[in-house]
């Protein structure tokens, strides 16, 4: 299994942060006519009960972006996945569908508001990944947004570099139709232990409910 690290840089800013890695056999396809139906549904939910400011208040979200804050970068012009995703929503916008396991991570970060990294674990360099912060100039290729500024951000790093911020993930480990292998990296600025236990859950359930896949496994990290 994948061993993740958290670093004493991201401990002094967020001494609360926990995580989830999900790790898990899986079967990817181009679409899943169910899936969609699913995201369609919360959509219309959230609609109902949020709106693009009461968005800010969810905890997981606004935890993400006091982070931000604290490691000196602007939320709103470095948005964290989870709440770009869930104000596209809000905002009536068609999600982007790119293919099963990016739609079910997606999905999974709306239903929770976390930001939530999903990797293809055969691209990773060693075993191990270590969450620490961006450092000035530090080359990060951001999947379909060439190359970012992640001096400042939350970052997680395999033995060659980066391969995920709570803004993008990197285009070297990004899940495509052959991922076999899949990790998901759940992001609890929250400190909320059992909110982000029941978010691996779920990712789980969707795995076996769309992804051809026993669920696999998931444990908790934080702080050392």
């Amino acid at each position: 299994m994948v061993k993740v690290i958290v670093s004493q840089e991201i401990e002094q800013i967020c001494p609360e942060f926990v995580g989830a890695c999900v790790e898990a056999e899986v079967v990817n396809t181009a679409y899943n006519e169910a899936l969609w139906e699913e995201i369609k549904r919360l959509g219309d939910k959230f609609r109902q009960e949020l709106t693009t400011e009461s968005l800010k208040e969810i905890t997981s979200i606004a935890a993400t972006r006091r982070v931000y804050k604290a490691c000196g970068k602007d939320p709103s012009r470095y948005r964290p996945a989870s709440e770009a995703l869930v104000r596209r929503v809000l905002q009536g916008k068609e999600l982007y569908q790119r293919d099963t396991l990016v739609d079910l991570v997606n999905l999974a970060s709306i239903a929770f508001g976390y930001s939530i990294g999903g990797f293809d674990a055969d691209q990773f360099k060693g075993d191990t990944l270590t969450l620490g912060i961006g450092r000035e100039g530090e080359p990060y290729e951001g999947i379909g947004r060439g190359m970012i500024n992640i001096h400042g951000l939350p970052v997680y790093r395999d033995a060659e570099g980066g391969v995920g911020t709570p803004t993008s993930d990197h285009e070297r480990t990004k899940m495509t139709l052959e991922t076999t292998h899949l990790v998901v990296l759940i992001n609890g600025y929250d400190g909320n232990e059992q909110r982000v236990r029941e978010n691996a859950e779920y990712i789980q359930a969707l795995l076996r409910k769309y992804a051809q896949s026993n669920g696999g496994t998931y444990y908790i990290y934080k702080k050392a």
